[in-house]
């Protein structure tokens, strides 16, 4: 029997609707797919097979999507997640990305929006990190290493995390509006909606503490890194 060797999505989600069309997406970007009603079905597949890559809800029953997604990263730390979430659901995608999930998608969604999102976690790693170091106020950031540390301690960051920092320590002084920072941070286009940009911004000051403060909200237009 021929393996296939292209890049192996996971969806779980207890409706077949949402399976069915994540998989008519996922095939159109040339993955191979697979498919779970519930986390502990998807565990027992990722026992048997490997995946690069998952999309999941967060409500399934038997086990939550936030259990599902804490068991994936400790057994499985290289694998990217990307959550699905109803209206109104902003603080679970908070929980889902600080347990390192990779991003979030609201439902009802369109295909359009899940292909942005495969596409932009399909593109990491595709650049190269420039390589001098940035420093803001205490925040120091190292490329090459893709390390952050505020007064001279290491801060743990995702790699959205990251590269959102780095963005704007790049353009220190000036305004990013939000659906840039998506189509350049993300690589999506601003059909997207941009509180993924705000709550990713939250995320990102509470990780940095009191140095967070830099990070300034322009209102209706986006964010800045604050000159001092």
């Amino acid at each position: 029997m021929t393996q296939d060797f292209r890049i192996r999505l996971l969806i779980v989600d207890d409706e077949q609707t949402i399976r069915r069309l994540c998989i008519t997406v996922g095939e159109s970007l040339g993955l191979f797919c697979l498919e779970a009603e519930s986390g502990d079905a998807a565990l027992a597949l990722l026992e048997e097979q490997p995946v690069h890559m998952v999309l999941t809800d967060m409500v399934m029953p038997r086990m939550s999507g936030i259990e599902f997604l804490e068991q994936v990263k400790r057994s499985y730390p290289r694998i990217e997640v990307a959550v699905m979430t109803g209206h109104g659901s902003v603080e679970t995608a908070v929980q889902a990305m600080k347990l390192g999930a990779y991003d979030y998608i609201t439902k009802p969604f369109s295909p359009r929006e899940v292909i942005l999102r495969i596409k932009a976690i399909l593109r990491r790693g595709d650049g190269k990190e420039a390589e001098e170091r940035l420093t803001a106020g205490a925040i120091t950031i190292d490329p090459a290493r893709h390390q952050v540390s505020v007064n001279g301690k290491p801060v743990s960051l995702t790699s959205l995390e990251f590269k959102l920092l780095r963005t704007l320590m790049q353009r220190r002084g000036r305004v990013q509006q939000r659906d840039r920072l998506l189509n350049e941070v993300w690589g999506y286009e601003s059909v997207i909606d941009t509180r993924t940009v705000d709550t990713h911004v939250r995320r990102l000051r509470e990780k940095l503490g009191k140095a967070g403060d830099i990070v300034e909200t322009v209102r209706g237009f986006g964010y800045r890194l604050r000159e001092k």
